[in-house]
């Protein structure tokens, strides 16, 4: 007869024991899965033999074929190209994250294809050479201020802070780039007024000059006034050889050399003086002045006349003839003014229309009055003529000596140089008015 107690001691063992039966059979569904980490992996792919080609599988498939069902892997790891295969991930919130892959590890992007450069086609008509010029491609360092504040700030420091040229310099050069403009051929130019006193001599003279300083080709200034003129005497003050001599010995004029025997030289420029005595000056006729123009332009770019005060001598026809530009001078004065458009008056009616719609008016501002309205002086010969430019009083003029370029006022040189543009600007043929207002001559700040 079995005790109580060792019934239930057989009991409870029997207990535990079905219950480890029922347990067993679900832990054991369910694999151990190996744990690999990246240091496990690294070390496993350096020590992996190499693929070689031709092969049927990595070594590592092999041996895993060879291992028995149930039983963890052994050996080197196969490297996997993609992310590395894990458990699926638990809900968020619950266990480890997700495996992530490292770095580079993962399949490269897709590229677009590259396409292949194509050299496009050359158009030979695109551009030509004249795109090509000095001023469009060099960077020009020879733009230095020379004259207000931009010029002092650039000599203060010594070159080192150029602040560029203003807008008075930019007009200047501008006006220089004109009077160089390429002649053809000769070219006449005629400064008359029919009052003296005007400063029409003084014109003449720094015209040339002006000129004669800043063109390549030859420049001479002919003073044509039969009342024994004064251009020489501003000029070189040479008047031993005259025009009047030039004439007497025209025949054996052949060359620029033989010219030169009745010529002086102030610069650049040449002058032929007129002659002195008033007896020998009225042979000076149409004809003869006719004759010496045509040597003068076989040897000279540009001859520059100072007709004299009297329009209705001979030699006053001549040169109306042969000019091909005309330059009348006159002052902002009722009297200067009323003589200058008396001048226009008589060569309108003597068949010079078509020279005075061309012709450009030099206002003398020697003699000036704030009582006189000088825009409406100037507005009235703007609508007769092809432009009017004012030069202002200069002491270095008023002296009525040699005139030097040297010694004139910016302002003076300034407009002087307009003046010589507007010539210039006629140069490749005639120039015809375009009621445009009067050269304007900007003043250096």
């Amino acid at each position: 007869m079995t005790s109580s107690r060792e019934t239930a001691s057989t009991d409870d063992v029997d207990g535990r024991v079905a219950d480890e039966d029922e347990v067993a059979p679900a832990a054991a569904a369910e694999p151990e899965v190996p744990t690999v980490d990246d240091a496990d992996i690294e070390s496993a792919n350096s020590a992996a033999p190499a693929k070689t080609p031709g092969s049927g599988g990595s070594p590592s498939a092999e041996h895993a074929q060879d291992a028995p069902h149930g039983e963890p892997v052994t050996g080197p790891v196969a490297q996997v190209p993609g992310p590395f295969p894990g458990p699926a991930a638990p809900p968020a919130g619950h266990g480890p994250a997700p495996f992530s892959p490292r770095p580079g590890t993962g399949p490269a992007p897709a590229q677009a294809p590259v396409q292949p450069w194509v050299r496009p086609r050359p158009r030979p008509d695109a551009g030509s050479a004249a795109e090509l010029t000095e001023d469009a491609i060099v960077r020009f360092r020879s733009d230095r201020p020379q004259s207000g504040w931009r010029g002092m700030m650039y000599k203060a420091s010594g070159g080192l802070v150029n602040p560029g040229i203003g807008p008075a310099e930019k007009a200047r050069q501008e006006q220089l780039r004109r009077i160089r403009r390429p002649l053809p051929g000769s070219h006449q130019i005629a400064v008359s007024s029919l009052k003296g006193g005007v400063g029409k001599t003084s014109v003449a003279a720094c015209l040339g000059l002006v000129l004669a300083e800043n063109r390549g080709d030859r420049v001479i200034a002919l003073d044509a006034n039969p009342d024994a003129g004064t251009l020489a005497d501003r000029l070189t003050a040479e008047t031993s050889v005259t025009v009047r001599t030039l004439i007497d010995n025209i025949e054996a004029t052949h060359s620029l050399t033989d010219i030169a025997r009745y010529t002086s030289l102030t610069g650049r420029l040449q002058v032929l003086a007129s002659e002195q005595d008033p007896a020998m000056s009225e042979a000076f006729n149409r004809d003869e002045y006719e004759r010496v123009c045509e040597v003068l332009t076989r040897f000279y770019n540009i001859v520059i006349t100072d007709s004299g005060t009297g329009l209705v001598h001979s030699a006053m026809e001549g040169t109306l003839a042969l000019a091909d530009s005309l330059v009348v001078v006159g002052s902002p004065t009722v009297d200067g003014a009323g003589r200058a458009s008396k001048t226009l008056d008589w060569l309108i009616a003597h068949g010079h229309a078509a020279q005075v719609a061309n012709a450009v008016i030099v206002l003398s501002c020697d003699r000036t009055s704030k009582e006189v309205d000088r825009t409406r002086v100037r507005s009235h010969f703007q609508a007769r003529c092809r432009a009017v430019v004012e030069v202002p009083h200069d002491p270095h003029l008023a002296t009525g000596g040699r005139i030097r370029l040297d010694r004139l006022r910016r302002p003076t040189l300034d407009a002087f140089l307009a003046l010589a543009a507007l010539l210039a600007d006629g140069f490749g043929g005639p120039v015809r008015s375009t009621g445009i207002a009067s050269e304007q001559v900007p003043s250096p700040r």
